[in-house]
């Protein structure tokens, strides 16, 4: 297959976009990458894109091409649906491509293509045709050229007609010496317009997109009448004639019918301008724009070209520009207007800022100023409403104002105050990682200096009692014995003294322990058919004092520090880690799944999977690109009744019943439903012990007088009794006085068991589920715990710190584990530093691996425990509950092929087989047909059967630490924690995780370990049975599922209905509720708290919304 990339004859602009998250925004990146190489220019919008994001930017920027990556929930209405609009708004000629691996059909590619889609390529293509042959394809069906030879229509511009400017706009740039006498006649007529251009330029790397974002959205929330155009320049690289354009991919403000975007390449080297920027600029003004933001490329201290277009300049640098002495040659200090000095939040920034605003006053002879009336203004962009861009922007328009014949009055007003950045970690902590390494390091040491000082104590005493008279030599023993043990601690001194007593506890028939409170008794071992004995702790057969002080400070026996076979002396009998897993539909069909899942089994844990509408924060709707998600790889929630539907029949505060939620940026919203179904299930209990049932439906009809009360939808599957449906549509506070449902609040929330997924920082750095800012998102997670621990929520887990989606986009295991590590100190220094003890939040921290093929996978959780069990011990001080690491696992869904589906299961057996060795404290197994489809009722039964049956049939499973004593994975623990240690090192190094992902580091590693296996498997180096060795006799192509699963019409429209229904009739007090929440944000109070109120009365979609007003949504990274 030929490889070399294809030599475009036209210039080609194309968009790139994902639909959804996870290893999408990956793949897409690496697509953009090998697209612009090919000598493209690309507009990168990165994730979580809707249809008409995509679409207003390829028609404003005038492209010739979409090429998308979209996934299973609603790929057929997204696709057709940008079709359609693009065909609604007259750019028909732009092309369509996409592509979302084995998840979409052959028939529904061929129904794709058959409606007008130009290419849908399947994971066989990329087989054939190889990564840059599938590029090639898609580069050679669009080139073609765009613009005019001859400008027709002039007088129709306007503002809002984008598709003529982005057309005119072309053809000044494609074909400007053919329209030369247009294009004169547009410069005569925009003379005398006196239009404003904000010229923004910068070093490379200052923020300028976020900072023009920023800008932006301030300017459309002050002057609703008044339209805006920006230009954004960046270079064509040389060797290439590629360009990544524009960082839209950085802008939430710009989806705005008053707003006009567009991205030129300089198409030639050196230069911060294109030599088409003038043009584009007056036909901007020609089209009666109000303002228009000229942001030229960052190279290098940028140059003073931009003036010659400007008619206000603003310079943007960041405090971090070296000496003083080099401020002197930058060039724009001399001309701009207003200097930023942006990510203020750096080391330094005030004494930068000083300097600046002295070279400033050199530069303009301003030596009578005042300090404060030097515009150069400290500014954070990235930080939500901040002081410093609040007081860039009102100066930019005070000076804009004066210049225009407009009135660009700001109705806003500012104190003076500065930027100052709101830390999450403060600044003294950030060498956290590093504290860490060092402290377990540290620990190692010791402990093999106490092994040493063992081993002789050991040597000396057995000396002893060889020795029979020697009374003088018994003497010098005793002496040198005693001198040694001066420096031999206590408690190593205790392990060898009870050695022998531990030892006897595990051959006794039963052994008793506590786990919160609670006494319980196990017995020590199984019969086996042969009537053996099996044992479920064996502990070694050491006599030597030092190999005993090793083993019982390195390894110990389970439920012991530090931890590293496990957390519990033995397994909870008649719960197996065993998780059923669901998602799909409405929330009654995946309530039929778990019931049909969890039938017969005593335990019920139940582990929920939502479609791309929820997690991403939105309601169902008709929007043709939403309404195809809903219900879609995920079960579709709302509202309280959706969570109410959802675990119906299953006791939520049951010792017996746990539930894991799958959601990241909504997590609160989820959390909120949840809680409010659980409290509402034990009011329904109330009601039915005291025989208020009559009394409470009367109270329910008087709420609703004539509307319908909301109802399960279809018959109640088998198992499900019901509990949770007598309140649909009310909550207990509505149907029993305060102090009842105050005391049946305290006891629920003390009780109830689960975890929610909730770890915005492995979403920031890998699967990209983020809606809010990542500083917003931290702290509703720190409310979310003060809640917890005001509450006294102590079965639930207030975050399950992820590490399955960094393996998932790529990761290898190291740097999986290393990651999910690191952030878990992360929250633990952000908790502290909000002044939470760590044994009051410590319980609440679960985390979350993924399983794989890999040797490392064998100690993933072995390895976790002991660094986790160590730091929390002797870093932080915990006690022995937040010392505990607990973890579930998921086996992994990279090694789920496409092809030769059949196999995975057996991929899926080992990876259960290295979890359950491991002590894992719950696992999901995959199932097999997940590569291509929402997996059926029977092949996740089947994926459940594969663990079920290793801790029910297989014999060596009945022991609890098999993994103990054997030689390799001693050294593969011992090998990986070192190797995690060093990866905190070189996060500390990046001024810690926080640090690390501003500069992207843990993206780049993540998508660098993913492209090093993708090719391996690709060349056939990392052999992958029946992908890329032992081929069926037909190639092994990607297997087309039996059985597709989607939501369908009706279960989609009974949401968009039941949705519109709850929000007509709560209106009045959801108003008050959001306002609440507003408020409680501003006011710096604790948002779940009034969250908790809010989720009885709001949709999940309203409270999103609210809370993107008060803490600012994600700004997505390249």
């Amino acid at each position: 297959m030929d490889q070399s990339p294809y030599k475009p004859q036209n210039k080609i602009r194309i968009v790139t976009a994902a639909s959804l998250f996870d290893g999408h925004d990956a793949a897409i990146n690496i697509m953009r990458r090998i697209i612009q190489s090919t000598g493209c220019e690309v507009i990168h919008l990165g994730h979580d894109r809707s249809v008409e994001e995509v679409v207003n930017c390829a028609i404003q920027e005038d492209v010739q091409a979409i090429a998308m990556t979209s996934y299973q929930g609603g790929h057929n209405e997204y696709f057709k649906y940008m079709f359609d609009l693009l065909k609604k708004y007259g750019a028909e000629q732009i092309k369509i491509f996409g592509g979302g691996g084995g998840t979409i059909l052959p028939e529904e590619i061929k129904d794709l293509e058959d409606y007008g889609i130009t290419k849908i390529y399947h994971p066989d293509d990329g087989r054939k045709m190889g990564l840059q042959g599938m590029i090639n394809d898609l580069v050679q069906k669009c080139d073609f050229p765009t613009g005019e030879t001859s400008i027709k229509d002039i007088k129709k511009i306007n503002f809002d007609n984008h598709l003529k400017i982005g057309k005119l706009i072309s053809s000044a740039e494609n074909y400007g010496s053919y329209n030369s006498k247009i294009l004169r006649e547009i410069k005569e007529n925009v003379a005398a317009k006196k239009i404003p251009v904000l010229g923004i330029t910068g070093t490379g790397g200052a923020g300028k997109s976020s900072l023009v974002d920023e800008l932006v959205r301030r300017f459309i929330m002050d002057f609703k009448d008044k339209n805006l155009a920006i230009v954004s320049v960046d270079p064509s690289k040389r060797r290439t004639g590629g360009a990544l354009l524009g960082d839209r991919i950085r802008m939430n403000a710009i989806n705005n019918n008053r707003v006009y975007m567009r991205s030129l390449a300089t198409r030639q080297s050196n230069l911060a301008l294109s030599k088409h920027v003038a043009q584009a600029l007056d036909i901007l003004k020609y089209s009666n724009f109000d303002l228009i933001i000229l942001e030229t490329s960052g190279i290098g201290q940028s140059d003073t070209e931009i003036l010659d277009h400007s008619d206000v300049s603003l310079y943007v640098m960041t405090p971090e520009f070296g000496a003083a002495s080099q401020l002197e040659k930058i060039d724009m200090l001399d001309f701009a207007d207003v200097v930023a000095l942006n990510k203020f939040d750096k080391r330094g920034s005030l004494d930068a800022l000083r300097d600046v605003k002295k070279q400033y006053k050199r530069n303009h002879n301003l030596w009578e100023a005042n300090e404060e009336d030097i515009p150069v203004y400290g500014t954070i962009a990235s930080q939500f409403n901040d002081p410093g861009m609040n007081n860039l922007y009102k100066h930019l328009m005070d000076l804009i104002n004066d210049f225009s014949k407009n009135n660009f009055s700001t109705s806003f007003s500012f104190g003076k105050e500065l930027s100052e950045k709101i830390f999450i970690i403060p600044p003294n902590r950030v060498r956290y990682l590093s504290e860490i390494s060092e402290n377990n390091r540290n620990f190692d040491k010791n402990l093999e200096k106490q092994i040493a000082i063992a081993d002789r104590l050991y040597a000396l005493n057995k000396t002893l009692l060889e020795l029979d008279d020697e009374k003088d030599l018994k003497n010098k023993i005793n002496d040198k014995i005693s001198t040694l043990k001066l420096d031999f601690d206590a408690r190593n001194q205790k392990i060898i003294d009870d050695w022998q007593d531990l030892n006897k506890s595990y051959l006794n028939d039963f052994f008793t322990f506590n786990v919160r409170g609670k006494d319980i008794k196990i017995a020590t071992s199984t019969e086996s058919l042969s009537h053996s004995r099996i044992p479920k702790v064996v502990l070694p057969k050491f006599t030597s004092w030092g190999d005993i002080v090793r083993w019982s400070n390195q390894e110990n026996v389970p439920g012991k520090f530090p931890f590293t076979a496990g957390l519990f002396p033995f397994k909870r009998e008649g719960e197996d880690p065993t998780r059923m897993f669901a998602g799909e539909g409405g929330p009654e069909r995946t309530n039929k799944r778990f019931h049909y899942l969890s039938f017969q089994l005593p335990a019920k844990r139940l582990s929920t999977a939502f479609d791309s509408v929820t997690l991403y924060g939105n309601d169902p709707g008709l929007r043709p690109d939403i309404y195809g998600k809903i219900g879609n790889a995920g079960v579709s929630i709302c509202c309280l009744d959706d969570a109410k539907k959802l675990y119906s029949g299953f006791d939520l505060s049951s010792p017996n019943t746990s539930v894991s939620m799958t959601i990241n940026g909504p997590a609160p919203m989820l959390l909120g439903f949840y809680m409010n179904a659980a409290i509402d299930q034990n009011c329904e209990k109330y009601i039915i012990d005291n025989d208020l049932e009559n009394e409470v439906k009367a109270t329910i009809k008087g709420i609703y007088k004539t509307t319908d009360v909301p109802q399960y939808q279809g018959d109640l599957p088998e198992g499900n009794n019901g509990l949770g449906l007598m309140l649909l549509g009310v909550t207990g506070d509505q149907v029993l006085p305060n102090d009842v449902y105050q005391s049946i609040k305290a006891k629920t929330l003390n009780q109830v068991r689960g975890t929610v997924q909730a770890d915005i920082l492995k979403e920031d750095q890998a699967q990209n589920t983020c809606i809010f800012s990542t500083e917003f998102a931290l702290r509703l997670m720190g409310d979310v715990q003060e809640y917890f621990i005001n509450q006294k929520v102590r079965n639930f887990y207030s975050v399950s710190i992820s590490g399955y989606h960094i393996a998932e986009a790529g990761a290898n295991p190291i740097t999986q584990l290393a990651f999910t590590l690191s952030n878990g100190f992360t929250y633990v220094e952000y908790y502290l530093s909000r002044g939470m003890s760590i044994d009051d939040f410590g319980p609440n921290l679960s985390f979350f691996f993924s399983n794989g093929i890999d040797p490392e996978y064998a100690v993933i959780g072995r390895v976790a425990r002991r660094i986790w069990a160590k730091a929390m011990k002797l870093k932080y001080g915990a006690g022995e509950r937040a010392q505990k690491l607990k973890y579930h696992i998921q086996t992994s869904g990279r090694s789920l092929h496409a092809q030769e589906i059949d196999f995975n299961d057996i991929r899926t057996t080992l990876q259960a087989l290295y979890a359950i060795y491991d002590n894992c404290n719950s696992l999901h197994t995959n199932a097999y047909d997940e590569a291509i489809t929402t997996p059926t009722e029977d092949s996740v039964r089947r994926a459940m059967a594969i663990q079920l049956i290793i801790n029910k049939e297989l014999g060596l499973a009945k022991n609890e630490n098999p993994l103990q004593g054997s030689y390799i994975v001693e050294e593969l623990t011992s090998l990986v924690e070192e190797a995690v240690l060093v990866e905190f090192d070189r996060i500390n190094e990046r001024g810690g995780v926080l640090g690390a992902m501003e500069t992207m580091y843990q993206r780049s590693k993540i998508q660098e370990e993913s492209i090093h296996y993708e090719t391996l498997k690709h060349t056939g180096e990392f052999p992958i049975v029946g992908v890329n060795t032992f081929l069926n006799s037909k190639g092994s192509p990607t297997v087309i599922p039996t059985e597709v699963i989607r939501a369908n019409t009706e279960e989609k429209d009974y949401q968009i209905q039941m949705l519109n229904e709850f929000q007509k009739f709560k209106n009045k007090v959801s108003k008050k509720a959001l306002d609440s929440i507003k408020l409680a944000a501003l006011n710096q109070e604790n948002i779940f708290e009034v969250l908790m109120e809010a989720s009885k009365h709001c949709s999940l979609g309203q409270i999103t919304n609210a809370l993107f007003d008060v803490g600012g949504q994600y700004r997505r990274n390249m």
